[in-house]
């Protein structure tokens, strides 16, 4: 059996490690940035006095994410998921620094670029769900991804409500408004660097290169090595080690990874090419609705009590479901999973458009959007992963997250106009034009629905 080297007891040891130290990531890194959307906001509108600079302010974080992605996962197929998470958090944590510097100062430039380089925290969340799939056994991707997806609920509840301690501090120490809360968030991103940097070891990909790429006797050229057992089927570097390596051997060094080679074996495989439609649609549909809901909201009279009451739904339905979706993916297969999240996004829609006026059926179309972005994004980020080759898995899943935001940014600068034009129902409708290329592919290719 190709993957019988996964239930080996280190690579069992290191996959909890990991899972661990990822969990714990993942729930004070996402506490961290999460102050960006809701204080960020806030200290937008503040410094730059202007509405069109607050708007690119507030897009800066979601541009940082989707330009830092596709590097970081470069870096992480270069020197592992440690080096890459723990650059990411750290540059996250000056970021939160920087927009500190920006209230005291006043400063626009300060402003953005704090915000951009907030957004490798969101990049580093993003590569964490597929940092824990590295060691999973194929049947438990799933609920291994959405373990980790699933702990970032508390980051995101809790981070918007930063400004409360926040405001404390500033008290105390006499910061500038609206910056107490990101000085916070500047230790709470440093701290997730320091834990990552510390205990994520063994290095992930280090365990699957060392079970997964042939060893070479002391003396022989690793590039000759690695030339010699290269194969010609696309998975057969998965080809399974079954006893642990030989003392005196050593894994060779793996070939050069290229981008545009990760990205032609995307459009080879139809299950990758699927997944990565799926989950940047879904998050175009989601970003471009949710951004929008506050104005619409607002603009119906009610406060910031129902707005944060309609986003923590919105929030809860992306994020606490994630284990039940992990597990439906596991059980039935990622694409018809995906497939019953293009209901739930077009149910989303249609409540959406029929009760644009009614605040009830408002909070409810958040709700279901949360829920269907979380029916696809999770078993569509398990399906890219396991259906590339080991060696090209972080340059594709760096890829893949910067789609998702780059795509996140588009709808977000969009969905303003969009609103002015044809009001939250007319928004709505055109969220539901997401579902159909996801669909369409899916009839186009009927054997995907067994993936």
């Amino acid at each position: 059996m190709r993957d019988a080297w996964l239930s080996l007891p280190d690579v069992v040891a290191a996959r909890r490690r990991t899972l661990r130290v990822l969990v714990a990531a993942q729930v004070v890194g996402a506490l961290g940035y999460g102050a960006g959307p809701s204080v960020g906001v806030l200290l937008a509108q503040e410094v730059t006095r202007s509405e069109a600079m607050a708007g690119i302010a507030r897009a800066s974080t979601t541009i940082g994410a989707a330009v830092i992605a596709l590097p970081l996962g470069m870096l992480a197929a270069r020197a592992g998921r440690r080096r890459a998470l723990t650059l990411a958090w750290a540059v996250a944590a000056a970021g939160s620094a920087v927009l500190v510097l920006s209230a005291a100062a006043g400063s626009t430039a300060l402003l953005v670029l704090g915000m951009v380089a907030l957004g490798a925290g969101t990049a580093a969340g993003l590569q964490a769900r597929f940092a824990a799939t590295d060691l999973a056994e194929p049947a438990h991707r799933g609920r291994s991804l959405s373990l980790v997806v699933w702990v970032g609920t508390i980051g995101a509840v809790l981070g918007p409500n930063l400004g409360v301690p926040g405001e404390a501090l500033e008290a105390r120490t006499g910061l500038p408004a609206l910056s107490g809360a990101f000085a916070i968030a500047a230790v709470l991103l440093a701290l997730t660097a320091v834990v990552v940097g510390l205990f994520l070891r063994p290095e992930p990909l280090d365990v699957v290169r060392r079970h997964t790429v042939p060893t070479a006797a002391p003396g022989t050229a690793p590039a000759a090595a690695a030339d010699a057992a290269l194969p010609p089927e696309p998975d057969a570097t998965l080809t399974s080690r079954p006893t642990a390596p030989d003392a005196t051997s050593r894994p060779t060094a793996p070939p050069p990874l290229r981008l545009r080679a990760a990205l032609r074996e995307v459009r080879r495989s139809p299950a990758a090419s699927f997944a990565l439609l799926a989950l940047v649609l879904s998050h175009l549909a989601m970003v471009s609705v949710m951004t929008m809901t506050p104005v619409h909201l607002s603009h119906q009279g009610h406060g910031i009590t129902v707005v944060g009451l309609t986003i923590s739904l919105h929030v809860l339905g992306m994020f606490a479901f994630a284990p039940v979706m992990g597990a439906l993916a596991d059980r039935v297969g990622a694409v018809p999973t995906v497939l019953l999240g293009q209901v739930v996004l077009l149910a989303s829609a249609v409540v959406g458009v029929a009760g644009e006026e009614r605040t009830d059926a408002v909070v409810l179309a958040l709700f279901l959007l949360g829920v269907g972005w979380s029916m696809v994004t999770v078993p569509a980020a398990t399906l890219l992963s396991g259906a590339v080759e080991t060696a090209s898995r972080p340059l594709v899943q760096g890829a893949s997250d910067s789609a998702m935001n780059a795509a996140a940014a588009v709808g977000a600068i969009a969905s303003g106009p969009l609103l002015a034009v044809v009001g939250f129902a007319g928004l709505s409708a055109a969220s539901a034009l997401c579902v159909v290329p996801v669909v369409v592919a899916v009839v186009r290719r009927r054997t995907l629905v067994h993936a």
